[in-house]
């Protein structure tokens, strides 16, 4: 996929405290409805495997704060093999774009050790643009599994402006990217106690009724990466390095 067809949104995010969440959560759940995906619940588990190179280029751009910049991860929902998705989510000007790809449990699981699986040439429609970019990072670059991060997801959706308000609560961090399918692993947490991350994602236009409601005079505006939070406090708490 070319440059020029990338579709970029906005994308602001928010460390709020436990209350803040309540009084939002009261504000937005007559207002805009939650994901179908969250079903009766409320709520889903993201698990994510993230990659970097070699050189670990991806960390170090987030942390110098490189303006136009790329991640790759795999992503399961409630630690499931239903659903795997290999996802680039690219970064330009404060804008983001996500690109994903199918995998089968097989292909993930060599991916997750290192092997970039061949693709059928007689078939090239089966491997997506997104999928063969990461394959040949895998091969010149070494792009590898370095660390997983899991949270509880609430999300709430409307259609105009494709707009996503996403409270992220119980994120945790695991260096044991082995064990991506298992339902317990080493986990360290990434937040204080009674803290979390509220996402507000939206393409062009942001509704000025929902945008009303988000205000609470307390929210700042941070710049936050859970790839990034949690390479840092994995190898702190594990008393390593990157790797």
């Amino acid at each position: 996929m070319r440059e020029r067809q990338r579709t970029y949104r906005h994308e602001y995010k928010f460390l709020i405290d436990e209350k803040e969440e309540a009084l939002l959560y009261y504000r937005l759940k007559n207002l805009i409805p939650l994901d179908a995906h969250a079903g009766e619940a409320g709520h889903y588990w993201i698990r994510s495997v993230y990659f970097d190179d070699y050189r670990d280029s991806c960390f170090r751009q987030n942390e110098d704060g490189i303006n136009e910049r790329a991640k790759y991860r795999i992503r399961i929902y409630d630690v499931s093999d239903r659903s795997i998705r290999l996802e680039r989510k690219s970064k330009k000007n404060g804008m983001t774009c996500k690109e994903s790809a199918p995998l089968t449990r097989g292909q993930c699981e060599m991916l997750l050790k290192g092997i970039p699986f061949p693709v059928d040439p007689q078939n090239p429609a089966s491997c997506p643009e997104v999928l063969q970019q990461f394959l040949v990072l895998m091969r010149c670059k070494g792009m590898r599994a370095k660390t997983i991060v899991e949270y509880e997801r609430v999300p709430f959706v409307y259609p105009e402006g494709n707009v996503r308000i996403t409270f992220d609560r119980n994120m945790t961090s695991s260096l044991q990217t082995d064990c991506f399918f298992e339902q317990d692993n080493l986990r360290y947490p990434m937040l204080s106690r009674g803290q979390l991350l509220m996402e507000v994602k939206f393409d062009a236009y942001f509704p000025s009724f929902i945008k009303e409601k988000l205000e609470i005079g307390r929210l700042q505006q941070t710049s936050f990466s859970k790839y990034y939070l949690s390479r840092k406090y994995t190898v702190s708490c594990a008393g390593g390095r990157l790797r």
